[in-house]
């Protein structure tokens, strides 16, 4: 899995000690010079450090704004809207909107409208992966290859506007951002400095920076990154048709006459010594590492959408690219060795980026992608986006083109190729209601009324794409509902588009309307707030620099509001266990997700300034109003009999079989390069053949059900049959050694109020993306008009609609309340948007999470959190966890158990000795030996339900996770962030 927040533009200081891929050779000198200057690389990680608080301390000017105050309006006057929440859009009426709830829905909604697009397609994505199926499994969905399904398009005569953000492509270091500041500061000695004291001079110079290089090296200030491939994305998409136009933005430095020019300026006549670097002006402190308004280095196009015809728009939290596809029960397994054609994902989709991240997705390099899908799960991805159409869409529109316009003026126009073009304009008001009390506006005074191909899209050809829509809808009714219903006019959902952008990403002042309609949504709430958000990093005070955000204050005033009234007032937080990084924790190269993870934990219970520590500061118990949660699941690898027959009757390895039929559906292997038409002529002759061949004559007599049973996931979800009565019979591997678990990685970004206000989009809760100045961002604020009778407290409550199903929805999911989802049957809300969503209201399980503040759903909420987390800490010996509290207890709750370890050889050579247990894998030791154990783990596994589990706040809370250095300082703490 690809983590668009953090390795979006490679990795950084101080991660992975081992990428160093130079010669032999080359390691030796690096060795003996770094011998030579060690004592003097020490002196350099102080200076850098305190040259890394000099510079941030200039650039804040003594405080920097953080863009973030209760009321909107900033104290200095800046960010001016006539619109709520200072947005360039204000509030629409009369929309419609639809939930997704994780991938494999969202995709096939996707997919629909993709095939029925008729003028045009824009889509802006942080990753896009040409390669990836919308339906599973790809065996029997091959058309719905995200690629095929945009060359189709472009046949069809419709126009392909894709968006992507370009990641950092090679190491950039001091050395390279400031290629003339050795020659500059030997420039600075005086005219008649004598011969011997200059070559002296630029000797220590040399010296000094060779070491620099020798530290960069190991860790650069940013290095390069070995999973998006913006480039294969845009090769790979424009190589289909010409109607196919990719831009790929930003570009992260300027020229080197820009660089030189730039410096030289900004230290001229400077006499650049230790004691005057806090003094520089703050152009030169940032030339000293090669910044200026010119290069990006740290932030990211994060935004998640995609426009059909100018008509409806999918957004959120769901990239197009490789990792996302999921279903409600997030199976963690993918082996199933009687029909490989059951393949759900194949090549590079199959993924675990604590384990490894994606490696070279554009070529065939199979042996780089170490996971074995034999011995190690995949990730889940718990996911949320939504579909829309109606006048809100036009903002969308709006957005695009302004983004659209923005790259091609800044880098497309000047290439004179007739792909790229502007997108046209025409001012207009045309189909749009009167929404706000200030009328219709861009950033120029009106929202315009945008063409979808490139040109003005005349009244004739609007009305022909409602017609289409229009039909969609009645056809659409009549399959779910009978007789299609007839339009209702002035109801639907108000929606106002919100958004984090400024100069580098938009071309425009800094915009951060989804930071202040989260901070006023905090505020005016009256009962309850739901966060699930991929990260957690926020401020309460300005104490906790560097992370300069003030949700945390928003949270911290509501609580003690509620409190100080004695008012029943909840707040729920789900958030990933642990960032989604490769790499044990312990190790050096997990700086930064440690960094993550302490910044997290001091904005929720730590470092004297957190949530908790202030609410119980103020006396009030903090766990009365607000508490924090994490998802992990378990699945079991169908590593027994059937593959061990399949293997020894063929003569071919599963694995060997799997990636040769994995080759015939994603183009990233080697023989889908060949050009056969058919892929699966390709495949006479081969491994994927001879053991197909065999496995199609095993009989389901081990009581597997003809695959059935390649997953267990469905045994904690709804109607799921009880994991002791699951069959097996034993292969290559005992059944205990066939069990899995991962965290389940939350990667959704929505905040649910009162059941009535919903705020959906990209924008995780952290620096990057609510700043406005860092990543780019979109989002969404939903108020549904159509109310359902619900409760709150107790008490009857009006709901909206949109809000209340989805809240209901994510907390079925998350507590086992929610039947497993069949990726090949389809309902409902598998539909775009006109078809609404489904759900069952007056349900058992409805019922129970209808009111989030009653104590029998409290309740059940907590015991569930805690029955679940107690039951995979003593299974699986999950980090992190809270009976660790520091690093030896981490050693002996998990590196004994999962660590290679050192082995003594002969002479001076070490070797490493595996594990006692592969990563994730049950941990036998803490049940009896042989079947009894067996039935020991598997009566603690049935008391698992759902997904929910306690965050453990004490985890590592004795010790200094993230020290500053040389890799973490003021200066590079902002990427964290």
């Amino acid at each position: 899995m690809v983590n668009e927040d953090y390795l979006a533009y490679g990795d950084l200081p101080g991660d992975e000690d081992n990428k160093a891929t130079a010669s032999s050779s080359s390691t030796k000198s690096g060795e003996k010079q770094g011998g030579m200057f060690s004592s003097f690389l020490g002196r350099v990680q102080q200076t850098v450090q305190e040259l890394g608080s000099d510079v941030a301390s200039a650039f804040s000017g003594g405080g920097i704004h953080s863009h973030t105050h209760v009321g909107v309006n900033c104290a200095d006057g800046m960010h001016k809207s006539i619109h709520r929440f200072d947005s360039f859009a204000g509030e629409r009426d009369s929309n419609d909107v639809k939930w997704y709830v994780d991938g494999c829905s969202y995709m096939w909604a996707v997919s629909i409208a993709l095939e029925q697009a008729k003028e045009s397609i824009w889509i802006l994505d942080w990753w896009l992966s040409p390669e990836l199926y919308l339906r599973r499994p790809p065996s029997r969905n091959r058309q719905y290859r995200l690629d095929r399904m945009l060359q189709a398009a472009a046949q069809r005569g419709v126009k392909v506007n894709v968006i992507v953000y370009k990641e950092v492509s090679q190491a950039l270091t001091r050395k390279y951002l400031s290629p003339v500041l050795p020659d500059y500061l030997h420039s600075l000695l005086p005219r008649d400095t004598d011969f011997i004291t200059s070559a002296m001079s630029r000797l220590g110079i040399a010296a000094t920076f060779a070491s620099l290089e020798y530290a960069e090296a190991q860790n650069p200030l940013i290095s390069p990154p070995l999973t998006v491939d913006s480039a294969h994305t845009k090769h790979a998409l424009e190589a289909l048709h010409p109607n196919i136009s990719v831009f790929r933005h930003p570009d992260h430095l300027p020229d080197t006459q820009t660089l030189e020019s730039s410096f030289v300026s900004s230290l001229k006549n400077l006499s650049l010594t230790a004691a005057s670097v806090s003094k520089l002006p703050e152009d030169a402190l940032k030339a000293v590492y090669g910044i200026n308004e010119d290069v990006i280095l740290y932030w990211a196009h994060h935004e998640k959408l995609c426009l059909i015809d100018g008509e409806i728009a999918f957004m959120g939290g769901l990239d197009l690219c490789y990792g996302r596809w999921d279903t409600n029960q997030h199976s963690i397994a993918d082996v199933h060795p009687e029909n490989l054609k059951d393949i759900i994902w194949p090549g590079q989709d199959y993924n675990n980026a604590r384990i490894s991240d994606f490696i070279n997705v554009s070529d065939a390099s199979w042996e780089n992608n170490s996971l074995n899908r034999t011995e190690s799960s995949r990730m889940g991805w718990s996911d949320i986006s939504i579909n829309l159409r109606g006048p809100v869409v036009e903002d969308l529109k709006a957005h695009f083109v302004e983004r659209w316009n923005f790259i091609y003026k800044e880098k497309y126009n000047v290439r004179k190729d007739i792909r790229y073009s502007a997108i046209a304009v025409q001012q207009s008001t045309h189909g749009l209601v009167n929404s706000m009390k200030s009328g219709i506006h861009t950033l120029r005074g009106q929202v315009p009324q945008l063409s979808a191909s490139g040109s003005s899209t005349s009244p004739s050809t609007v009305r022909g794409m409602r017609d289409r829509i229009t039909d969609r809808l009645q056809q659409v009714e009549t399959t779910y509902f009978g007789e299609a219903s007839a339009p209702q006019s002035g109801t639907g959902v108000r929606c106002q588009v919100v958004r984090s952008c400024t100069k580098w990403s938009h071309g425009i002042e800094t915009e951060h309307s989804i930071a202040n309609a989260y901070i006023n949504i905090i505020h005016d709430s009256q009962h309850f707030i739901y966060i699930e958000n991929q990260f957690f990093i926020t401020a309460t005070e300005s104490a906790q620099k560097p992370v300069l955000n003030k949700l945390g204050a928003a949270i911290v005033e509501r609580i003690l509001r509620a409190a100080e009234a004695g008012e029943n007032y909840k707040i729920i937080v789900i958030i990933p266990a642990v960032p989604g990084f490769a790499g044990d924790l312990k190790d050096e190269s997990s700086l930064g997700t440690r960094a993550i993870m302490d910044f997290q934990y001091k904005a929720i219970n730590r470092g004297g300034h957190s949530i908790i520590e202030t609410i119980e500061a103020a006396g009030h118990h903090a766990d009365d109003f607000i508490r924090f949660y994490n998802l992990r699941n378990y699945d079991r690898i169908n590593t027994g009999a059937p593959m061990r027959e399949a293997e020894d009757a063929s003569g071919v390895k599963y694995e060997e079989a799997r990636r040769e039929h994995d080759d015939m559906l994603d183009p990233v292997g080697y023989r889908a390069q060949e050009g056969t038409a058919h892929p699966e002529e390709r495949m006479t002759g081969h491994p994927y053949e001879h053991y197909q061949q065999v496995a199609d004559t095993l009989t389901s007599s081990q009581g597997l059900d003809g695959g059935r049973w390649d997953s267990v996931s469905e045994c904690y979800m709804l109607g799921g049959l009880d994991i002791r009565k699951v069959p097996w019979e034993n292969g290559e591997y005992p059944e205990m050694d066939a069990f899995v678990s991962e965290e389940l990685y939350i990667h959704t970004k929505v905040l649910i109020a009162d059941d009535r206000i919903v705020i959906c989009g990209s924008a995780n809760l952290n620096d990057r993306s609510q700043l406005g100045g860092h990543d780019s961002e979109i989002a969404l604020v939903i108020q549904d008009s159509t109310s359902v009778d619900s409760m709150m407290n107790g008490k009857p409550w009006q709901a909206s609609k949109f809000a209340a199903t989805l809240r209901r929805q994510l907390f079925r999911k998350h507590i086992g309340l929610l039947a497993p989802q069949n990726m090949e049957q389809p309902d409902q809300n598998f539909e775009p948007v006109a078809v609404p969503n489904a759900y069952d209201f007056g349900t058992t399980e409805d019922k129970i999470v209808m009111d989030p503040l009653s104590d029998q759903f409290l309740g059940l909420w907590n015991d569930t959190a805690k029955q679940n987390t107690d039951a995979f800490g003593r299974i699986f010996h999950p980090i992190p966890h809270d009976s660790v509290r520091n690093w030896k207890q981490y050693d002996s709750f998990y590196e004994c158990f999962f660590k290679k370890a050192d082995e003594e050889a002969t002479g001076k050579e070490r070797k490493l000795k595996p594990p006692k247990y592969r990563w994730g894998h049950v941990v036998a030791d803490n049940f009896s030996p042989g079947e009894q154990g067996l039935r020991e783990m598997k009566d603690l596994l049935s008391t698992i339900k759902g997904n929910l589990v306690e965050m453990p706040l004490n985890f590592l809370i004795e010790e200094d996770i993230a020290k500053q250095g040389l890799s973490l300082n003021p200066l590079t703490e902002p990427i964290y962030t």
